[in-house]
């Protein structure tokens, strides 16, 4: 079990430029990648979501690749490109020509020209770069799914926590359902004895009418699945693939069958345990958005 929040960095270097990926995530109930690449290696974009998405599948990641000349490289300097100047200086004088415009082409225009000069990674090709921002995402990657795992570790011991409690409640519910009818029966005379009607234990109508109340409150069918859902998740919580759909999924149906219990439970013991198993699986529910 992993969680969904953590980071990862990741470093290599490669022909004098040093690439650096930071990685960071937060919950979401999908994957939703962030990329932050410069402009030189937006080639490699597509590579790069491909790679986290192997490692990642639920999650919000905002992921930045950093390209900088490493420290004291010589050529790490800016680049002139003359042949480009050349064409803007004659391009712009035609202009100026065509407009009738006084005034003479100067460096100043010629330098501030798209282009014209470029540093070292504006020069880079990105593809050769491939092998080193590979290398520091997993770095950064491995990092990451290293926090995930370690935060995953205390969310199961939690949940596990609150399934045992939400099973030590669904016990007390078992224990006492039995019991429900006969109260029932006794409440039934009591009233009718309250009114001056004396009815025998065996009297057909008190019969009729605690069989039908009994048929309404039965929920040995919802305590059984409700005990299944205990059960898979101890199976989930062992698996060492992404599980955080599983929870959400067996959120839903533990709260269907404890909705469905308390409104057949006409038993103030039943009830009490019921408001134990909500408030527990509303805990069991927030940390689950927590899983990956």
């Amino acid at each position: 079990m992993k969680s969904m929040t953590g980071c990862g960095r990741g470093e290599c270097a490669q022909d004098g430029f040093k690439i650096t990926v930071e990685v960071q995530s937060i919950n979401r109930k999908q994957a939703d990648i962030q990329l932050d690449l410069p402009r030189d290696l937006d080639v490699l974009e597509t590579s790069i979501r491909e790679t986290i998405h192997r490692a990642i599948s639920r999650g919000r990641l905002t992921v930045k690749v950093m390209l900088q000349a490493a420290t004291g490289r010589n050529s790490a300097r800016m680049h002139l490109n003359r042949a480009l100047a050349r064409a803007y200086t004659q391009e712009l004088r035609r202009l100026a020509k065509e407009l009738k415009l006084e005034g003479s082409v100067s460096l100043d225009h010629i330098i501030r020209a798209p282009g014209v000069f470029q540093t070292d990674e504006q020069l880079v090709k990105a593809e050769d770069f491939w092998p080193a921002v590979q290398k520091a995402l997993k770095q950064a990657l491995d990092a990451l799914l290293k926090m995930r795992s370690r935060e995953g570790a205390h969310l199961a011991r939690d949940l596990s926590g609150r399934v045992r409690t939400m099973q030590q409640a669904a016990g007390r519910i078992h224990k006492r359902a039995p019991k429900v009818a006969a109260h029932y029966r006794q409440q039934l005379r009591d009233r009718a004895l309250g009114a001056g009607v004396d009815l025998a234990v065996d009297d057909e109508r008190l019969l009729k009418e605690i069989v039908l109340f009994a048929d309404r409150s039965d929920i040995s069918e919802e305590l059984t699945r409700l005990e299944s859902h205990f059960n898979q998740f101890a199976t989930v919580a062992k698996s060492g693939e992404p599980v955080g759909r599983t929870l959400d999924f067996l959120a839903q149906e533990m709260n269907r069958e404890i909705n469905t219990i308390g409104s057949k439970a006409n038993d103030g013991e039943i009830s009490h345990a019921v408001v134990t198993l909500k408030a527990e699986l509303e805990k069991f529910r927030e940390q689950a958005m927590n899983v990956e």
